[in-house]
Parts: C-alpha cells; sequence; structure tokens
C-alpha cells in the first residue's frame, strides 16, 4: 500500500490529464439529429449559421418592400446553401452578401429517419434546385428552402412554402448586428420620406 501523501499527487495528475482532455472539445455538447455539434454556436463574424435559415436585402427591391429578401438555408456545420439564380446552388457564398438575419432551428424538431437526416435534406432540395429555373414569383430561394424544410419534415410538417417562409422569418429572426438592421430598413425610410415630400409639396402648392 502507498501512502496517502504518494497517492495524492497521483490524482491531481489524473484529475489535470482528464481536464486538459476536456479543454480539447470546448463546443462538444451532444449530437442533434443532424448529425452536428448541438452546443456549436452562430458566428456572424465566420459566416458561420448552424441549424439556420439567414437572409438577406435585395438591392432596390427590398428597399421598396423591406420584407422580402433572399433567402439561404444553412448545413448543420453553419455552410450557406441559397438558390442564386437558375440552375445555381451557392454554397458559402451567398448571393447579395452577407446575412443580414437568421432564424434559428431545432435539429430536435426533425422528423425524418436516417442518420444526417438535416444535412442529407439540404443536400437533396439543393441538387435538385440545380436543375430548375429561377421565378422570381413562383420558384425561387424561399421555395429552395421550404423544400428543404418540407424533405426533413422540419416541426412534423411537410407544408412549408414561401409565404409561410416569409412570415416566420419576419417574426422569429434576429439581426446580426445594428448596421445589418440599418441596412435593411433606411432605404426604406428614405424612399418613404422623399415620397411623402413630394407628395407634400405638391399638394401645398
Amino acid at each position: 500500500l502507498r501512502p496517502a501523501s504518494l497517492l495524492l499527487p497521483l490524482v491531481m495528475e489524473e484529475e489535470e490529464a482528464a481536464g486538459g482532455k476536456m479543454k480539447q472539445f470546448p463546443g462538444v455538447v451532444s449530437l442533434g439529429v443532424g448529425g452536428g455539434v448541438a452546443g456549436a454556436g452562430v458566428d456572424p463574424e465566420r459566416g458561420r449559421f448552424p441549424y439556420c435559415v439567414v437572409w438577406t436585402p435585395i438591392p432596390v427591391l427590398t428597399w421598396l418592400f423591406p420584407i422580402i429578401g433572399h433567402m439561404g438555408i444553412c448545413t448543420s456545420a453553419g455552410i450557406i446553401r441559397d438558390f442564386a439564380g437558375p440552375y445555381y446552388v451557392s454554397e458559402d457564398n451567398m448571393a447579395f452578401g452577407k446575412p443580414v438575419k437568421y432564424w434559428k432551428l431545432d435539429p430536435n424538431k426533425v422528423h425524418s429517419f436516417g442518420p444526417n437526416a438535416w444535412d442529407t435534406a439540404v443536400h437533396d432540395a439543393s441538387e435538385e434546385y440545380k436543375h430548375r429555373m429561377h421565378n422570381l414569383c413562383c420558384d425561387n430561394c424561399h421555395s429552395h428552402v421550404a423544400l428543404a424544410l418540407n424533405l426533413m419534415r422540419y416541426d412534423n410538417s411537410s407544408s412549408w412554402n414561401m409565404i409561410k417562409l416569409c412570415f416566420f422569418s419576419l417574426l422569429y429572426s434576429k439581426y446580426v448586428s445594428i448596421g445589418g438592421f440599418v441596412k435593411t430598413w433606411l432605404p426604406f425610410i428614405l424612399f418613404l420620406g422623399i415620397a411623402l415630400t413630394v407628395i407634400l409639396t405638391l399638394h401645398l402648392r
């Protein structure tokens, strides 16, 4: 038997070694349905939005109608996939610039079966839209995101569409920064101010 004075340093060394191993994996909390790390967070600086729907303004169109913009969906690793044009789905290079808003979804609400259900749905939707013509009104970036959510049966639903996504994104999205909010709303406010000034000027003549 070893004296207690010799056992104590051994125990402390084992605890430090175990602590060192844990420190190597600070983000590991648990695995979500999509197969990614559930503890991984949003990082706008690096353009990483795990399990998120992201949104950015479209020049001129968003200036006139601030609730209308360009949408994409991200993988479990936070890589953005967006239907950017006819027969083209972008990867990690979002059309019209970096996201200004994101809607964080819960991978535990995915109801489709199979490994990596989230990423599989995002991949399959993206492959499908590589064969589709872009239509601003009927089959667009919102439709691409809706297909991904339908394939994974997010929130046990297969009825996601562009209207539903537009409403939910408006309701639940968060701006990445004050600058994102300004970029979305300032042009509209300026246009509105100019229009009101012109109307009042004409009426006062």
